[in-house]
């Protein structure tokens, strides 16, 4: 599809993690891309021996179209993603479609990110707009549009500098949260700081319910996230396990009125090691369909208790007891 969009004339631009180009691609993929009209290139490639840059890695997922529409949440292009090959069981994923001014903020993280290694001459062009296209609520409501109530605020988080911006706005929900928080993620590898957080909003009364994959892509993380339940279900927080597979979105929903759906997982790599992006949502419409789709999946998941961590495999018990020790690199 993207060959005969740029065979029509699109400018068509990938940029994919330079980890993939140890396992998942050949070494000439770019130049082959550039044969069908594709412009490609790796994100921060790995040297051996040489490159020292082993973190720092292009977690995001972003696709824009023209500026206009976008796409960002845990999907990557792989065949798995949509369960037309099977990894893990069924895989379970989410992101979100954003149209208009909210767009353009994704076209510009994803050409900051391009921008790192060559200049893009045409780069102002694919920010600005016509004035058509920018109209105000009013202007909308003349034309017999619907005006969309609450706010979409993209955001991104990046490993070379002090902000943590992924983790302050997941613990701003947890901290204000007055009835439920509700969150999926593959991985559950926290600080004392973000556990803190999930366990006090719990004890003051908050639903919190986190829902992890039942089969794991890699045992040595499942191992180590099992190692937090037992605290966490002190606290009050339900625990629950995707049992048709594996669980890759990254959503917290909480109150009906706040929404976040990204690529950024609860571990260390998305909150400190990786350029990471997502969606925060305030009192949208499509909150309710967030929650719908947890609640979904919370039907098809089995609850953690007590007796299952006492029932747990020894492996995932010695494992994720030695894991805590290297958490930080996981």
């Amino acid at each position: 599809m993207l060959a005969r969009k740029a065979k029509e004339g699109v400018f068509v631009c990938v940029m994919y993690d330079g980890m993939c180009e140890l396992s998942q691609l050949p070494h000439d993929y770019t130049k082959r891309m550039k044969k069908i009209g594709i412009h490609c290139k790796a994100f921060s490639p790995l040297t051996p021996f040489l490159s020292t840059y082993y973190n720092y890695r292009d977690h995001r997922k972003i696709l824009v179209i023209d500026g206009k529409v976008t796409f960002n949440g845990g999907v990557n292009l792989a065949d798995e993603y949509i369960n037309k090959i099977e990894r893990f069981g069924h895989w379970k994923d989410t992101a979100i479609m954003l149209k208009g001014e909210a767009a353009k903020s994704f076209t510009l993280m994803f050409l900051q990110m391009w921008n790192i290694s060559e200049k893009t001459p045409e780069f102002k062009k694919y920010l600005e707009e016509e004035k058509s296209e920018n109209m105000s609520d009013l202007e909308h409501q003349k034309k017999g549009q619907k005006a969309e109530r609450g706010y979409v605020m993209p955001f991104g988080d990046c490993p070379l500098d002090d902000d943590k911006v992924g983790e302050n706005v997941y613990m701003d929900i947890l901290n204000r949260a007055t009835d439920y928080v509700h969150i999926m993620t593959p991985y559950l590898i926290l600080d004392g700081e973000l556990q803190r957080a999930i366990e006090f909003a719990a004890q003051r009364g908050v639903e919190v319910a986190i829902i992890l994959p039942g089969i794991p892509d890699k045992k040595a993380a499942y191992a180590l996230a099992k190692s937090h339940y037992k605290s966490l279900l002190k606290a009050g927080v339900k625990l629950y396990e995707y049992t048709p597979g594996f669980v890759h979105a990254k959503v917290f929903v909480s109150d009906d009125k706040k929404g976040v759906v990204g690529t950024i997982n609860l571990d260390y790599r998305s909150l400190y090691h990786h350029f990471e992006c997502a969606t925060y949502l305030y009192q949208v419409d499509c909150i309710k369909d967030i929650e719908a789709d947890f609640k979904d999946t919370l039907s098809k998941c089995r609850e953690i208790t007590k007796e299952t961590i006492r029932n747990e495999k020894l492996y995932y018990k010695v494992v994720g007891g030695v894991m805590k020790f290297i958490a930080p690199l996981m």
